[in-house]
């Protein structure tokens, strides 16, 4: 058996989160694989910032200093992607799929960044290209690579667990009927009739929200909390990043946590890292 230790983490600018701490959680994590997003620098910046023990794939934004996204392998990808969804769409920065052996075991990982939208704007339609074009390609990932990890940060809370103040946000972008309805298709029985949260149907595709099945009907644990007022230090926050696995992946998960920092002053992003272990036969 081989077990994988996987992380990702929306970092806010990848400089700024080593300034204020990333290389020590990096080095502790002791991950296999590292998915980040929001990096906001190139990929010669995150060579300098990593060093040479990473194999280092990344996807900028087409606009300077905007999302990007990036995967650090401890084994040589074999194959990379990054596209998504029709060609008029701008996507760079956002999905970047990596193909990787590990022990013998292929093994794909996607490191996502969903729009976050904003409602009645341009934002909240791109948003909803993204979620079209993942709906299209969650489905061809899963046929095409049976251990295959889609993780980073979604923008979407899913349920009521998901967001410690969900009712104050229905009309919010990132717990709007019409986003969740994404996710209950996303995590729906494959090919069963789902009805979703904004009350449409659809065929669900089947993948497995990792966190949500390791932690239970619980609260929780959020993943995001806004840099002001009191929100980390009350624990208001959200579960927008994300693990989601195939069916036979998920059934290998071994360890869930999140890596919330011990304390405000402690942060490195308004995001904490996810991790989570596989084992491989």
């Amino acid at each position: 058996m081989t077990r994988i230790r996987i992380a990702t983490v929306n970092v806010n600018g990848v400089r700024a989160a080593f300034r204020k701490g990333m290389g020590p959680w990096l080095d502790a994590v002791d991950a296999d694989i590292v998915a980040l997003q929001e990096v906001r620098a190139s990929r010669a910046d995150l060579l300098a910032l990593v060093g040479d023990e990473w194999h280092v794939l990344s996807d900028e934004a087409t606009a300077k200093g905007r999302a990007g996204v990036a995967l650090l392998t401890r084994c040589a990808p074999q194959a990379a992607r990054t596209a998504i969804g029709p060609d008029d769409f701008d996507s760079a920065g956002r999905w970047l799929e990596a193909d990787l052996d590990v022990d013998g075991q292929p093994l794909t990982v996607v490191s996502a960044y969903f729009h976050s939208g904003e409602v009645d704007t341009p934002k909240q339609v791109e948003k909803y290209r993204m979620l079209d074009a993942a709906t299209e390609r969650l489905p061809k990932l899963a046929a095409e690579h049976p251990r295959a990890l889609v993780v980073g940060d979604l923008n979407v809370g899913h349920t009521t667990h998901d967001i410690k103040n969900w009712r104050g946000n229905v009309k919010r972008a990132g717990f709007l009927p019409q986003e969740r309805a994404y996710f209950d298709r996303f995590f729906g029985d494959r090919d069963t009739e789902v009805e979703g949260a904004d009350g449409t149907h659809g065929p669900g595709l089947g993948w497995i929200d990792v966190g949500r099945t390791w932690a239970g009907d619980v609260d929780g644990p959020y993943t995001w909390w806004s840099w002001r007022g009191q929100a980390f230090d009350n624990d208001t926050g959200w579960r927008i990043d994300y693990q989601m696995a195939t069916p036979l992946l998920a059934s290998e998960v071994v360890s869930y946590r999140v890596d919330r920092a011990a304390s405000y002053a402690e942060r490195w992003s308004d995001h904490a890292p996810v991790v989570a272990e596989y084992e491989l036969p």
